[in-house]
């Protein structure tokens, strides 16, 4: 099933997204939701991000790749993780397809994309282990870490690096029911493939993810955690497309401008 969450004359609603159109659902599919006889055609409503999350926390770094990029633009050896350490991001800055990503007027021009798988949690989780994790999970979506790496590598924390405004978009609809074996993730930045890779090469699962998560933090339903990228793409200027594509869920398409 494909969730989604659309403006339409003013008023946000969910919907099932079917072939012919978006039904309407009267509700929160991460609660209680009734499924109404509205259908409205995909073409008239207007996406928004699919969910609001009240946390939305990173898995990083989740990929040895993304540590081998990070370490050769600093010009030194790479670091690998030996535990996962999760980090959080500025729910304000989720913005959804086909808006603006906006770059800061004080920002180096540093500024990169990251792909990422993003894992929405469907019920309260502590203290959970491996094996009932996805058992919380509602379901799968797209994610752009939007980077800029002067500032990440020069402040004490990732406040700017991570998380001005606009820079967390997440793809309009939440895919349920997939299977969490693989999935391919490709960034293109103005139709070219920058980054091609397979959630597979993650360093520490989903799985593991929630459960290490659990230990020190009470997951809740609407929830959502991002899951890592795998290189360090080139840098992003005004008036560049960049689109992040995930198979069995969608593509998710931005566009950066400069702050006026």
């Amino acid at each position: 099933m494909i969730w989604c969450r659309f403006e339409l004359e003013g008023e946000t609603n969910y919907g099932i997204v079917e072939e012919e159109g978006v039904i309407q659902v009267s509700g929160n599919p991460l609660d209680e939701y009734v499924i109404t006889d509205k259908i409205h055609p995909l073409d008239s409503v207007k996406l928004l991000a699919p969910i609001k999350p009240a946390m939305l926390y990173a898995a990083g770094p989740n990929y040895r790749g993304h540590v081998d990029g990070m370490a050769a633009r600093r010009g030194s050896d790479p670091i690998y993780p030996d535990r996962p350490s999760p980090n959080y991001r500025s729910v304000h800055a989720v913005i959804g397809t086909g808006e603006n990503i906006v770059i800061p007027k004080g920002s180096s021009g540093a500024v990169q994309p990251e792909g990422q798988l993003a894992v929405v949690i469907g019920k309260k989780a502590k203290n959970v282990s491996v094996d009932e994790a996805l058992d919380c999970v509602f379901g799968y979506t797209i994610g752009n870490d939007i980077s800029e790496r002067p500032w990440q590598q020069s402040d004490r924390t990732m406040f700017r690096g991570k998380n001005c405004d606009t820079w967390k978009p997440v793809r309009p609809w939440i895919a349920t029911g997939l299977s969490l074996k693989e999935f391919q993730i490709i960034v293109h930045h103005n139709g070219i493939v920058w980054e091609g890779f397979s959630s597979s090469d993650q360093i520490w699962d989903t799985a593991t993810w929630i459960h290490e998560l659990s230990k020190y933090a009470t997951l809740y339903p609407g929830d959502v955690l991002w899951m890592g990228t795998q290189g360090a793409d080139g840098d992003m200027v005004p008036g560049d497309v960049i689109e992040v594509e995930i198979s069995n869920i969608g593509t998710l398409k931005n566009y950066i401008v400069a702050e006026d």
